[in-house]
């Protein structure tokens, strides 16, 4: 399904490609998903997100289009956009269930023929970013993602931990990962990894010595995690924190590839002190 070289493809159109890893499920790859689709766009790019997570489809919800459907044309399937302006376009097969509830009960290759077909045969269209939302560990999914991406023009990935040793533990082999694929990794966001009091603005660190896992972890200075604390507006409806990000004040906490590192404030009492960098 590869184009001959020099032949245009629905990924043509593409500048980057950013894979979102992470060897645990639950540390917030979808939500991280999100949040650098919607800082880009606020930045001025055009942004699509390919969710290959088949057992569990997130960016639908996410992104509040559970009931959108995905449409055929010319070039092959036409992406769900969030807004009228087409900034923001997604693929997920949780646009192609007959019920949300549905469970996928597939084996491997009917799971990588359905990636391969993500890749080739949706119609993106012009795009600055192209961000995968990959399901957790290094199974049949990521090969086949990596392998399909990688004639194209594939950035790199960010991985996503919580602070708990366990899962800084599963990130350590998904970097082992992406040094055996050759993927180049862009950082790695420790989200989740304190609290931002609604009253006071202060940062309170769960764990205060995930640091002394990292460094265990021998990871690199240019892998060593940029840590997220947990924004209260984040469990509101999708819609309602689409809307707050959009509008959220300078200096605010924003997760931002393209911006410079944002400091969170210090912590008045107890909790320590956070940062949020750019990755």
């Amino acid at each position: 399904m590869e184009g001959a070289p020099g032949e245009r493809t629905n990924l043509s159109g593409v500048r980057h490609i950013l894979l979102v890893l992470s060897g645990k499920g639950g540390v917030g790859k979808s939500t991280i998903s999100t949040q650098l689709a919607l800082a880009l766009r606020h930045s001025g790019r055009r942004v699509g997100i390919m969710d290959v997570d088949l057992c569990g489809p997130s960016i639908p919800r996410m992104f509040r289009l559970q009931d959108s459907d995905v449409h055929q044309c010319d070039s092959g399937w036409v992406p769900v956009y969030v807004d009228q302006d087409k900034s923001i376009s997604l693929m997920s097969i949780g646009f192609l269930l007959e019920k949300p509830d549905d469970a996928v009960v597939w084996r491997g290759p009917k799971k990588n023929a359905l990636i391969k077909q993500f890749v080739a045969d949706v119609a993106w269209g012009d795009l600055d970013f192209l961000i995968v939302d990959t399901p957790p560990g290094t199974s049949d999914e990521h090969i086949s993602t990596v392998e399909a991406l990688r004639p194209h023009k594939l950035l790199g990935a960010v991985l996503v931990t919580t602070p708990q040793a366990v899962s800084v533990g599963d990130v350590r082999r998904e970097l082992t990962f992406c040094k055996k694929t050759g993927l180049r990794v862009l950082g790695i966001v420790e989200n989740m990894s304190g609290f931002v009091c609604p009253h006071c603005s202060a940062v309170f660190l769960w764990t205060p010595n995930s640091a002394r896992a990292w460094k265990k972890a021998e990871t690199s200075s240019k892998t060593f995690p940029r840590a997220l604390p947990s924004l209260p507006w984040l469990v509101l409806p999708s819609r309602s924190w689409m809307v707050r990000h959009s509008r959220a004040p300078e200096g605010s906490v924003e997760l931002d590839l393209l911006a410079e590192p944002v400091a969170a404030p210090p912590a008045t009492h107890g909790g320590g002190t956070g940062a949020v960098e750019a990755v």
